[in-house]
């Protein structure tokens, strides 16, 4: 059991985004027209940001505009859903997260088959989750989080991106590994989520390190640990939460 729960982190809490398409996409004179990028998410979350730092590069090296459309709901499967039902010739990509994997075994009847009717074509980033907290939490250290989570069940509010989401996924686990009981606040995405947690509106949360790094080096938020079996090479004073746990 304990290694099936080493395996479920490692793979709930890293997040290997992606560039997909349609899967009868053809390559010749590709692009003849723009490009878009759609993204299941609010601008300014984790995979808002790749696309933003991918799409420029893609602009010069095919010589078309590759645009980005944020297409937030239903965890990222409202995006998914249109990039099916679109032309299946290239010219609309969906960023991807694990969230997809993941949603194909947590939503009933979705309109589309996620492995069938979507075809990976570039890996952009292996990224790791931070648990962060706002500095009014008395916490700076995981062990210190977790006793006060014991002793004030229920009182801390922990933010996440969505339901079936990495950072929904990793929160459950975390819970489940600890024994702590938090309450849950879901949000349309990290955003907002993130937003509210600057101010103070909630307590924690469990998300990627490109949205949160500017906050945390600036001493917004408190970075507690980061996911995965070892410490984050863009955190790496900061513990890996295996250590705890």
């Amino acid at each position: 059991m304990d290694i099936h729960r080493r395996r479920f982190l490692q793979l709930a809490s890293s997040a290997a985004l992606a560039l997909a398409r349609p899967s009868s996409a053809r390559a010749q004179s590709y692009p003849s027209r723009v490009v878009r990028i759609v993204v299941g998410f609010p601008a300014g979350g984790p995979l808002d940001i790749a696309a933003r730092t991918v799409a420029p590069f893609l602009s010069s090296h095919f010589g078309q505009a590759f645009v980005i459309e944020n297409r937030p709901g239903a965890s990222g499967n409202t995006a998914a859903s249109e990039v099916v039902r679109a032309a299946p010739d290239g010219h609309t990509l969906l960023l991807c997260g694990p969230v997809y994997a993941i949603n194909a075994s947590l939503f009933e009847n979705l309109d589309f088959d996620f492995a069938r009717d979507i075809t990976p074509v570039a890996s952009i980033a292996r990224v790791p989750l931070v648990i962060k907290v706002n500095p009014s939490v008395p916490a700076r250290l995981v062990p210190e989080f977790l006793a006060f989570a014991r002793d004030n069940p229920g009182r801390l509010r922990v933010a996440y991106a969505g339901v079936g989401t990495p950072q929904h996924i990793a929160i459950e686990l975390f819970q489940f590994m600890t024994g702590v009981r938090v309450t849950l606040v879901p949000y349309p995405g990290s955003a907002p989520a993130l937003a509210d947690l600057l101010r103070g509106e909630v307590d924690a949360m469990f998300d990627s390190a490109p949205s949160s790094m500017p906050h945390i080096r600036a001493g917004r938020l408190i970075a507690l640990a980061t996911t995965g079996p070892t410490r984050s090479e863009v955190l790496s004073h900061v513990p890996a939460m295996s250590e705890f746990v």
